[in-house]
């Protein structure tokens, strides 16, 4: 019981810290907000942008990611 707990706390620090660095490093990252398939809308006063192939792939990512995890812990 306690070693699936240390092993669960592990991998949610290791998430939390790629989160982190991908946070403090994502102005660098060329392709994340400028996919082709983001909304962006430019009015005279107003600026609307919605990121909706940025959040597809986000999530596609998240979701292998969270797969592999779980059937770590089967």
């Amino acid at each position: 019981m306690m070693q699936e707990l240390g092993r669960l706390l592990l991998i949610i620090g290791v998430i939390v810290t790629v989160i982190g660095l991908v946070l403090l490093f994502a102005d660098r990252i060329p392709f994340i907000g400028r996919l082709p398939g983001d909304i962006v809308i430019k009015r005279k006063n107003f600026v609307f942008y919605f990121p909706l192939m940025t959040s597809i792939i986000i999530s596609v990512l998240l979701t292998v990611v969270l797969s592999l995890i779980s059937r770590f812990f089967k």
